[in-house]
Parts: C-alpha cells; structure tokens; sequence
C-alpha cells in the first residue's frame, strides 16, 4: 500500500485542516458511485480511507512517521541486532523485545476498526518472559504457516479482500442491517451500529478468499461509505436543504415542516424573512468524530403563486412607487 502521505498529496507537515480537506476533496472524488465503470474504484477508496484513519489520529500518525506502524497501520516487525538493528541484554544476549510478546488486536467502534499494540508478559519456550516460536512467527508474518504437531506445515491462508458498502444518510444514524454480496458469492447479514461514519471499516474474519493449498481462508475487510440523498446535501458532517416558502408566508411569518434524519420538525419562520436566509437546526446532521452529531442548515426559497395574481401586482407596483 502507497504511503499515506502520497495517498492524501499532502506533505508530511500538514496539519489536521489540510488531511481534514485533502481528504474531503479526494473522498468527493474517488467515491465508488462516482466511478460506477472503474473496476478498482473500491479499491482506491478504501485505500484512501485506510490513509486518512492513519494520519487524522494523532497517535497512529506519530506512530508511521517514526515508523512503529506501516501504511496499513500494522505494527512492523523489530530489527534484530543480527540483521541491522536492535539490542542486547549482554554479549551473546538478544533482549530486542524486552522480554515481552506483542500481539496485535482489533476494536470497533464508530471511528472504524482499530489496531492496538498489547503486550503479554508469559514465559513462551525461551524461559520466563522469553518469546516463544509461535509468538516470534506471529510478529514477522510467517505465524499462519506455524509448525504443526506432526512436524508439518499449516498451508498458507488466503488473501484478504477489501469491500466498499454504501449506505444511507437515515442508516448511518439510526442504525440498520445491510446484506453484503462477497465476490466469492456468499451473502452476509452485517449490522451497522447507530452512529457509523464513512470510513468506518470492519473486518469479516474467515470470509476472504480461500486458500489455494486448502488452508483457511483470508478475511473480508468492509468500509462504510454514504450513498447520495435525494434531499440533503452533504457539507463534512453538516446537511443542507432547501425549502420553499410563500411571499405570503415570508412576510407575515409562518410554520413549516421540514425533513430531517430521524423525522420530521416544525420549523418556525419569522415575519419578514428574506430569502436565501439558512436557519441552524442543531444535532441533526450526520455522525461525528465526538460521538455527537453535526447540523441540518435550512435554506429560505421564496416562491411566487403558480398564476397571475393582479391583485399582487398592484401591491408590488405600489411597493415599487414607494420606494423610488
């Protein structure tokens, strides 16, 4: 996978405004129901998410940059002395773990999945607090083709695959279940939780591609995207909409209902309100990075009546003689 960096095309001294809008500008862009006749669409798109999860978490970021995790957010292997790098505990003595084994494990949440580094004290068959073949194999790639009790090998497992799947505004943030067709043709029931953001990525272990030596098959990673909406227009975690008000309405003042992601509100419009004026409802936009919600930014149309109203037109005139 493509530095993170280059992914984004920003500089590694960007600051969180520039990923925020680099990565905004490319989502736009790279959207899989923007390049419905591009094959690798969801490839790039997932790829771009897997950048910006890494470079819009302070802590993953400082962890690339000195290079702990790589373009994937997998924690790299450590050097040992012997092959250009690492430590001793004395001559003769490797003590390049510190006496511990590192795991690596997955969280999910509405920020997607997250890698976490874990640390486990046990005495593996080095001695107490030594790594042990398996733990060794696990931290440089070659832990899925372990020594098996018979003196074999397990046989290689299958590739991952990535999965783009779209969802709507309404689901995002109340929560649904979605079906997902893998390529190899299984249907999964998967649940999205109230409160998943774009970018969300979770992961389906065993529902990979299988194996081609008859060894377990890989995992299916799934990332969450937004389908596009008939009435809201998306602006980061914020919605706009417009709506239509009478001239009527608009001078005297009035109530109106307006659509909103979990139902219906009564929108109260003021007596003399001019159009292109945009009322805040607070709350009810699309998920965000605090667990809370953006806002709904509602647009005044004014709109004349369907027919000539003669009666109006005098009152316009009149207006217009006023005012010059």
């Amino acid at each position: 996978m493509r530095d993170p960096y280059d992914v984004l095309g920003v500089s590694r001294t960007a600051d969180e405004a520039e990923i925020k809008r680099a990565y905004r500008r490319l989502a736009k862009k790279l959207h899989p129901d923007a390049n419905a006749n591009d094959p690798k669409a969801q490839d790039k798109f997932a790829e771009l998410n897997t950048a910006h999860e890494i470079l819009e978490d302070k802590t993953k970021r400082g962890q690339f940059d000195r290079g702990e995790i790589d373009a994937e957010g997998k924690p790299r292997a450590p050097e040992f002395s012997g092959f250009g790098g690492g430590r001793r505990a004395g001559p003769g003595g490797f003590n390049g773990f510190d006496g511990d084994t590192i795991f690596e494990s997955f969280s999910f949440g509405p920020e997607g999945a997250r890698r976490n580094a874990r640390r486990g004290g046990g005495g593996g068959s080095g001695g107490p607090g030594g790594s042990s073949f398996d733990d060794l194999g696990d931290m440089f790639g070659f832990g899925r083709q372990r020594r098996g009790a018979g003196g074999g090998s397990t046989p290689p497992i299958g590739a991952d695959m990535e999965i783009s799947l779209p969802v709507t505004f309404e689901e995002a943030t109340q929560g649904a279940s979605k079906r997902v067709g893998l390529p190899n043709g299984k249907q999964i029931d998967i649940k999205i939780a109230a409160g998943t953001r774009e970018g969300h990525r979770m992961r389906l272990k065993g529902q990979g591609e299988p194996s081609a030596m008859g060894g377990a098959p890989g995992d299916a990673f799934v990332t969450i995207s937004y389908a596009p909406h008939a009435t809201f227009e998306r602006e980061g975690d914020d919605l706009r909409q417009t709506v239509d008000v009478s001239l009527p309405d608009s001078v005297l003042g009035t109530k109106v209902r307006v659509p909103t992601l979990s139902g219906t509100v009564e929108l109260n419009i003021p007596a003399w309100t001019s159009g292109g004026r945009v009322f805040r409802l607070r709350g009810k936009g699309l998920p965000n990075a605090t667990g809370g919600h953006g806002d709904m930014l509602v647009r005044i149309n004014i709109v004349l009546p369907k027919a000539k109203d003669s009666e109006l037109e005098a009152l316009m005139q009149k207006l217009r003689s006023t005012a010059l």
